[in-house]
C-alpha cells in the first residue's frame, strides 16, 4: 500500500487531504514561496502586513528604542497597563530574510496583550547583507540589555522569556543556548512556534513537503543559503539543531504545524530538550500549515494564539 503521507505531501497545496477548510479557503491568497529575490520577498510581506487589520492598542503603549550594540539594534516596546512584571523578547519570523518591526507590529501587539508583560520586539539585522551571525548578536545584545536596565524597564530580571515564529523561534532557541553558554542572563522560558531549527532539511517532513503552502523544501534552502551566506558553515548557534547538548536550558513550549516542512525538526528539538531534563510542553497543530495563524478567521487560529498567551502568562506568573 502506497504511504498515505507521501501522497499528501505530493498533492497540490490547495487539495491537501486533512487541512482544516477555513485555513484551505485562504491558500489562493499567499503569494509564491520564494526567496530568491530578498528585495521583492520583504515587499511581498510589507503588503501582507499592511493588508491585515490593524491591533486593538487599547491599554498598551508603545515606544520606538535603540539598544546600544555594534551596530546599535532598532527595539520597539510594547507596555501593556497593569503590567505584570515579565519581559518577553520577541523575534518576528521570516526566514532570516524578512520582517522589520512594521511587519511584526500586529503580533508583538497580541502577545502583549495577552500576556500582560513587558513585550521587546527585535530588529534584528537580514541576511544576505548581513548573514549569521549578526542576527543572533542583535538578540543577544537586547536580551543582556534588558537584564541590564531591568529596574528601569520595570521587569524582574528572573522573569525574561525569548519567543518567536520561525525563523524568529530559531534565534530564541540560538539565543537561550548561547547564553547558557556564555553564562548571560538567566532565560526563564522559551517558547517556539514553528521554528526553523535545522539547516540540513534532512527530516520526513523536510524531505516530503516540498509544496506545502508558503514554506516549501525551495524555500527552505533559499532562507539557509541567505543566511549562512557563501560559506555555509552552521553550527549549533545558527541551527540548534546541530546542538549535542541541550541540557540546562529553559523550559520551553514549542508549537508545529502539521503541513509544514520545518515539522519534524521542532517536534525532535522538543523531544532532545526532554531527554536532556528540560520541561516541554509540545503542541503539534493537525490541519495547520507555516504561516496559517496570520489568518485569524479560522477557528484553530484563535486557538494557536490563545494557547501561546497563556503559555507565556503561564511561564511568566511570579
Amino acid at each position: 500500500m502506497p504511504d498515505a503521507r507521501r501522497m499528501i505531501a505530493r498533492r497540490p497545496a490547495a487539495t491537501m487531504v486533512g487541512m482544516d477548510p477555513e485555513l484551505e479557503a485562504f491558500v489562493p491568497l499567499f503569494p509564491s514561496a520564494d526567496m530568491s529575490d530578498p528585495a521583492a520577498a520583504r515587499a511581498n510581506l510589507a503588503a501582507l502586513a499592511s493588508a491585515a487589520p490593524p491591533p486593538d492598542m487599547t491599554g498598551i503603549t508603545v515606544e520606538d528604542r535603540t539598544v546600544p550594540a555594534s551596530p546599535a539594534v532598532p527595539v520597539r516596546v510594547y507596555r501593556p497597563y497593569g503590567m505584570t512584571g515579565g519581559a518577553v523578547i520577541w523575534m518576528h519570523g521570516g526566514g532570516f530574510v524578512m520582517g522589520d518591526l512594521g511587519t511584526e507590529h500586529p503580533w508583538a501587539s497580541r502577545v502583549a496583550a495577552a500576556t500582560g508583560a513587558l513585550v521587546i520586539s527585535v530588529g534584528y539585522r537580514l541576511a544576505p547583507e548581513d548573514p549569521y551571525p549578526a542576527a543572533l548578536d542583535d538578540v543577544y545584545a537586547v536580551l543582556e540589555w534588558t537584564a541590564r536596565h531591568a529596574t528601569e524597564l520595570g521587569v524582574d530580571p528572573e522573569r525574561i522569556a525569548v519567543a518567536g515564529h520561525s525563523a524568529g523561534a530559531g534565534l530564541a532557541a540560538a539565543v537561550c543556548l548561547r547564553s547558557r553558554d556564555q553564562g548571560g542572563p538567566p532565560i526563564r522560558f522559551q517558547l517556539l512556534n514553528q521554528p526553523e531549527l535545522d539547516d540540513r532539511q534532512e527530516t520526513w517532513s523536510a524531505r516530503n513537503f516540498t509544496g506545502t503552502p508558503w514554506m516549501t523544501r525551495a524555500k527552505l534552502a533559499q532562507t539557509w543559503g541567505h543566511y549562512l551566506g557563501p560559506a555555509g558553515a552552521a553550527d549549533e548557534y545558527a541551527a540548534p539543531a546541530r546542538a549535542a547538548d541541550l541540557g540546562g536550558l529553559p523550559p520551553a513550549y514549542i508549537a508545529t504545524a502539521e503541513f509544514d516542512p520545518l515539522r519534524d525538526e521542532g517536534i525532535e528539538y522538543a523531544l532532545g530538550l526532554l531527554r536532556a531534563g528540560v520541561p516541554v510542553e509540545l503542541h503539534q497543530w493537525p490541519g495547520t500549515f507555516h504561516g496559517s495563524q496570520a489568518i485569524l478567521s479560522a477557528e484553530i487560529s484563535q486557538r494557536q494564539l490563545a494557547e501561546l498567551g497563556a503559555a507565556l502568562r503561564r511561564a511568566l506568573a511570579s
